[in-house]
């Protein structure tokens, strides 16, 4: 990360890091990020709602954390998406307003010295310096909305240029893992390339654990989450192949009955999880920006199926991207 680590000055700040809580991602691939302040000795606070927030309050059980406004989304259960995102248009716009109303009352009382905030929009204010975090500077349009991608650009430049740095996890060159979302239009004054971010970053050497034929990564926003677990144990219940299945929910108990072949659990955390990944033949997963960076950084792109969410452009296209000869039979 070194756009971050130089414009970190060795004196101690206060920081805080607040991710978007759309899936796992955003909070996943801050993990990095936090590890890099704690060993610097930055007194950091972690903010969020949801599932997101639980998430890093597992791997950071000692640092303090607070309440941030919650966004409460949901997809539709058809192939497309664009009905319900334009529906849902002025509660993103409120939770933005109240993103930023939040920000300002919280510096106000607790005098941070930087925010970064991963894909909230709104986290930025005149009263400390701020960081955006994003892989996806344009926003991909479905088929027969493509003339719209370059205003969908626009308005999202219009909330990256009020924070003081952009930074972006991925490669400035080719091979890069975002393609267009970060490489097709021009930059903003104040991006930076600082490579992928994982949790599975510097962590030492593991062996594989080969139990497991087949491990299935479930996330995302409901009901597709649902749907594809539901897809993921109609494919192998009659089968011989022993598969894995984390439900991708936090302090929660499997909703589902398994066949003995399948294993259910809601969560791992890395270093369970990481020799499961090494060891198996098959990855089944969204295909989700951190997603692709935590294979990227263990070399297990190449076992992965990507199953991207219906009607989700963003994953789409991803999934286009890494894997366009992808034949999964799993549509969820």
């Amino acid at each position: 990360m070194p756009a971050l680590r130089y414009r970190l000055p060795d004196s101690c700040m206060k920081i805080l890091v607040a991710p978007l809580n759309w899936g796992l991602g955003h909070a996943s691939r801050c993990v990095p990020i936090i590890r890099l302040l704690v060993a610097r000795k930055q007194k950091v606070t972690i903010a969020g709602d949801g599932m997101s927030l639980r998430y890093l309050r597992m791997y950071f059980p000692e640092l303090p954390f607070m309440e941030a406004p919650s966004l409460h989304l949901h997809y539709s259960k058809g192939n497309s998406q664009i009905g319900s995102m334009l529906r849902q248009l002025p509660t993103l716009l409120c939770f933005i307003r109240k993103d930023h109303k939040w920000i300002k009352e919280v510096v106000t009382r607790h005098h941070f010295d930087l925010v970064i905030s991963d894909n909230r929009f709104g986290l930025y204010t005149s009263l400390t310096r701020t960081v955006y975090i994003t892989h996806q500077v344009m926003v991909k349009m479905p088929q027969g909305l493509t003339f719209a991608e370059k205003w969908a650009y626009r308005f999202h430049r219009i909330f990256i240029d009020q924070y003081n740095y952009c930074l972006i996890p991925d490669y400035p060159n080719s091979p890069n893992l975002s393609g267009d979302l970060s490489h097709k239009y021009p930059l903003p004054h104040n991006a930076r390339f600082i490579g992928p971010l994982s949790r599975f970053m510097h962590m030492p050497s593991i062996q594989p654990n080969c139990t497991y034929d087949v491990v299935a990564i479930i996330s995302g926003l409901e009901p597709h989450r649902t749907m594809l677990e539901q897809q993921v144990l109609q494919t192998y219940a009659h089968t011989t192949e022993k598969v894995l299945i984390l439900e991708g929910r936090i302090g929660e108990q499997p909703t589902s009955n398994s066949p003995d072949n399948i294993h259910i659990v809601c969560h791992l955390d890395d270093k369970q999880l990481l020799p499961y990944l090494l060891g198996c033949k098959k990855i089944i997963c969204r295909s989700g920006y951190s997603s692709i960076m935590d294979l990227a950084a263990i070399h297990q792109l190449h076992k992965a199926t990507f199953i991207a969410t219906p009607g989700q452009t963003e994953q789409e296209y991803l999934a286009q991207l890494h894997q366009p000869q992808n034949t999964s039979h799993i549509k969820a």
